[in-house]
């Protein structure tokens, strides 16, 4: 993992030399969790993905552009760390990358407000969207659920856990992809057809959110197939970076 920005310091997680958040009551209830929230990925209940939330991704898979939120989940257990490898499903032809910021939730959310939904937020994660797209589209010829193509092992990459203070406007950044040292996706998170805060507020009137959920807010444009012995490389431009590799999974009968 690259991290771009000084050494987060332990007992106020802000930078020596930096003022401390501006709210630090709200943040520092997060932290008085039992469990830390910077591993989200090892005990976190549920991951929300919001898909086609970027109008030109929609467009070039020849999708709809919502005028709501769509969203579907994915298990726990698709969670995988940098230094452990992206597994190409057996039964998949076509996987896609899709690069996503994803919010990390700090407590439990139950049809919060708009206006209030962001101080239910701990800090954000950037993250993979792994897609068996030829499953994805079978899935949908048939108006069955998504989940061979979406929840398999290993489908959710994440990054190092980004505490709220580190990321003052998440809707003020830049993430992008590279395939084998080649970019195939860069988008500005200004372009989300749903803001975040409307995303928590719709989700939490649905689904109560819990402390360590995570929501993937949509991917830009750029989303293409994987192989075996690939290289993805990913990042928030100017704040981390992070690579994993593809490997095939052995078919199983």
């Amino acid at each position: 993992m690259c991290l771009l920005w000084p050494a987060v310091a332990v007992k106020g997680l802000f930078c020596p030399g930096q003022s401390s958040p501006s709210e630090p009551g709200k943040f520092a209830a997060f932290m008085a969790s039992s469990k830390p929230l910077a591993k989200f990925w090892e005990w976190g209940r549920n991951i929300i993905c919001v898909g086609r939330n970027y109008a030109e991704h929609a467009k070039e898979l020849k999708n709809a552009v919502p005028s709501e939120p769509l969203f579907f989940l994915k298990p726990s257990s698709a969670y995988v760390r940098e230094g452990n490898p992206i597994i190409k499903p057996y039964y998949c032809n076509n996987l896609h990358h899709e690069v996503e910021l994803g919010v990390v939730i700090g407590k439990r959310t139950d049809a919060v407000s708009q206006e209030a939904a962001m101080d239910h937020v701990a800090g954000y994660a950037l993250c993979l969207d792994m897609t068996a797209r030829d499953t994805q589209d079978e899935c949908k010829k048939r108006g069955l659920p998504w989940t061979l193509a979406k929840g398999f092992n290993t489908s959710c990459p994440v990054s190092d856990f980004l505490p709220r203070e580190k990321i003052p406007d998440p809707h003020k950044l830049q993430i992008w992809l590279k395939l084998n040292g080649e970019l195939r996706q860069e988008g500005e998170t200004s372009s989300m057809i749903f803001r975040i805060p409307y995303i928590i507020s719709y989700i939490s009137k649905i689904i109560t959110l819990e402390e360590g959920d995570l929501i993937l807010t949509g991917s830009p444009k750029g989303v293409s197939a994987v192989q075996e012995h690939d290289e993805i490389q990913a990042g928030i431009k100017g704040i981390l970076s992070m690579q994993f590799k593809v490997v095939q999974q052995a078919y199983r009968s």
